[in-house]
């Protein structure tokens, strides 16, 4: 029986001090001095593992990095001097769509490789926009033998990448030979790393974290390393930071050299590339043809941007012999469109459910990338109709990056990431990858799915904010006033 698949973690700690959500602000000159000061009593220990930090950077106030905001220091001061802010540089973290919190989620998985917990419980909105608006069903979860994170069962979370026959053929009373295949041990892979990220040590993190774990990793042909770095016999799964003459090897098998020009040598790039990606556009069938001329077991993914006609486009490369199609939205999910850009959610929806009245969607895999920054959009945008996931930018904040976009302003980075250390960050990304998969299983065991195959398209097993509050006060209330164009 194979070995289950595991993704082995290791606390790996921040090059800079994190920034802090909640802060106290300490008025020390009413200090009475206690002894028993109610700060070093910190039940979570956060002041007394912080206090030289504290004592030296920032002096009077004090943020601090993971607080739960219980209040206990604040209520139980004697002089009542302590007082609980949010931190203002962390309000600076992110955007809109990735949010501070999940810039420190992302920090904290990439730190510890653990789920993310807050014993505060969930204190947002019960719905929102995209992803947010879909409510996963958890009927299973009272069965406490659906536990696939501590081993007492095993839930599969690999995906098959590749055109899937949809009946045996016999040749000469055997079965024909079947399209080229290729397994990957979790449902998502590494797209392009956008290029104001791409400094320093950032790609040898990212395809040594990909090669840890055996998962693909997409990359323009100019930042693929030279052949001799790329070594054919190394096989998916090498340890991160195994010594190397030039540093640590590279798997084969998991580089995807994305073609921007179709007449690069593939084979100058990465010698028996099992799977290439080129640009959607006119005659992009013929350049697929080539490819698979070249070499047929060689799989040939046809990368294009989300649009209003991803769903026909998609059925016409499908129709063509397409056997991987990757959907590109921008950083917030959204596709190119002149107004009202949908969200992933619904392109996808739109895409696999004319796949499926077409009857030819395991002829084709869908990859899904944009807007997927934490790992319930992973699941959500698999039930939605994608096969698998690719991510960058979480990559990115795992390396402790504040997406301050200090860099699109040519600032100065805070968190120097061109000095980043490859070994320690690969170990970073694996951490965060090996938190996103115990979520999904998760969420598997809770809905009682022990394949993430199944998931695919089970739009039944999730219930969308729009549909109930249609059935439910449509009736009463009308439409409402964005879906008029208002």
């Amino acid at each position: 029986m194979p070995a289950k698949y595991h993704i082995d973690t290791k606390r790996i700690p921040p090059r800079f001090r994190p920034v802090g959500k909640l802060g106290i602000v300490d008025w020390r000159e009413d200090c009475a001095g206690c002894h028993n000061c109610v700060k070093r009593g910190c039940v979570y220990g956060f002041f007394r593992d912080e206090a030289d930090a504290l004592r030296e950077e920032v002096g009077y106030l004090d943020y601090v990095y993971q607080c739960k905001g219980c209040l206990n220091c604040v209520q139980n001061c004697t002089k009542g001097i302590l007082s609980r802010v949010v931190n203002p540089e962390y309000r600076r973290l992110g955007d809109a769509y990735y949010t501070p919190d999940i810039v420190l989620s992302t920090w904290f998985q990439a730190e510890t490789g653990g789920i993310p917990v807050s014993g505060a419980g969930y204190g947002g909105p019960f719905s929102g926009p995209a992803f947010d608006s879909m409510w996963t069903d958890m009927s299973e979860i009272v069965r406490p033998t659906r536990d696939g994170i501590h081993g007492r069962e095993y839930i599969n979370t690999s995906v098959d990448i590749g055109r899937k026959p949809s009946h045996v053929v016999l040749e000469n009373g055997r079965p024909k030979e079947t399209p080229p295949l290729i397994e990957n041990p979790v449902p998502l892979i590494f797209d392009i790393i956008p290029e104001r990220f791409q400094r320093g040590a950032v790609f040898a993190a990212v395809t040594q974290a990909a090669s840890a774990m055996g998962v693909l990793a997409v990359a323009r042909a100019r930042d693929i390393p030279p052949a001799s770095r790329v070594d054919p016999n190394v096989p998916p799964g090498i340890s991160v930071g195994a010594e190397e003459p030039h540093g640590p090897a590279i798997a084969r098998d998991v580089l995807v050299p994305f073609l921007a020009d179709p007449k690069t040598d593939v084979e100058a790039l990465c010698p028996g590339a099992s799977i290439v990606m080129v640009a959607d556009g006119e005659g992009v069938g013929a350049v697929r043809d080539s490819l698979k001329k070249a070499n047929p077991d060689r799989l040939v993914a046809i990368r294009m941007s989300a649009s209003p006609r991803s769903a026909q486009r998609a059925l016409e490369l499908t129709r063509q012999g397409a056997e991987v199609i990757h959907l590109v939205f921008d950083a917030h999910g959204r596709e190119e469109a002149a107004s009202k850009p949908r969200h992933a959610r619904d392109v996808l929806r739109d895409v696999h459910g004319a796949l499926v009245k077409a009857g030819i969607r395991d002829q084709v895999t869908v990859v899904a990338s944009g807007g997927i920054a934490l790992p319930e959009h992973m699941a959500k945008a698999i039930i939605c109709g994608a096969d698998l996931i690719a991510v960058d930018l979480p990559l990115v904040v795992a390396l402790e990056c504040r997406l301050c976009g200090g860099c699109e302003r040519d600032e100065t980075c805070p968190v120097c990431l061109e000095e980043t250390d490859p070994g320690a960050a690969a170990q970073r990304i694996v951490n965060l990858i090996g938190a996103w998969r115990n979520q999904l299983l998760e969420m598997l065991g809770a809905m009682g799915i022990r394949e993430v195959r199944r998931l695919r398209g089970e739009t039944g097993r999730c219930m969308f904010f729009e549909d109930l509050e249609r059935a439910t006060f449509g009736k009463m209330f009308g439409k409402r006033k964005e879906e008029y164009g208002a």
